[in-house]
């Protein structure tokens, strides 16, 4: 059987981004996050059901303050009391697993998108993604940029404008680009 190009993409294989399916389904998601980022405050009960339509799966306590930009949104699984501020762009082309109690500062940027090192396939307009997961109870601070295929622990923070590159392991501090650990169990 052949995968069609939106199983290649959730499974981090190359994949073609202009697939009518895969484009349709950006399109939506577009339009509902460019409709929740023009509500005003006093939609706010209607604003954060969107956000629950929006996202792939969510627990109770989320809280998303707009601008939000993402690619497809059903890729975006977060857990209990989640909480983004504003301007945070996840581009879930794979799966972006965030857990419970979470906080990213304004500007923080997910991205499991990515492409080919080598030219030739980077040019071919095929691209790839890699998933990533971050876990319970971390906080990533304001314009940092998590990398495609990155795996945070429990408990880790991140510093402002970091850019991680490597997996983070459990109560870690990080900060720096590319990122590197500052403090080891900080608990």
């Amino acid at each position: 059987m052949i995968a069609t190009e939106k199983q290649l993409m959730l499974t981090g294989a190359m994949y073609d981004p202009d697939d009518p399916i895969l484009v349709a389904e950006r399109q939506a998601a577009r339009m509902l996050f460019q409709r929740i980022n023009a509500m005003t405050e006093d939609q706010k009960v209607e604003r954060d059901r969107l956000f629950y339509d929006l996202l792939g799966a969510a627990g109770t306590g989320l809280y998303i303050e707009p601008p939000f930009y993402c690619d497809y949104g059903y890729n975006i699984k977060v857990g209990e009391s989640v909480f983004m501020n504003y301007n945070c762009c996840i581009l879930d082309v794979c799966e972006v697993q965030i857990g419970d109690r979470v906080m990213f500062a304004p500007n923080v940027q997910v991205y499991t998108a990515t492409h080919p090192l080598d030219a030739k396939s980077r040019n071919s307009g095929r691209e790839l993604g890699k998933p990533i997961t971050i876990g319970n109870d971390v906080w990533i601070g304001g314009g940092a940029i998590i990398c495609p295929g990155i795996t945070l622990g429990n408990g880790v923070v991140v510093g402002a404008g970091a850019v991680v590159t490597k997996d983070v392991a459990d109560d870690c501090f990080v900060a720096g680009n590319p990122a590197r650990v500052v403090r080891e169990s900080i608990n």
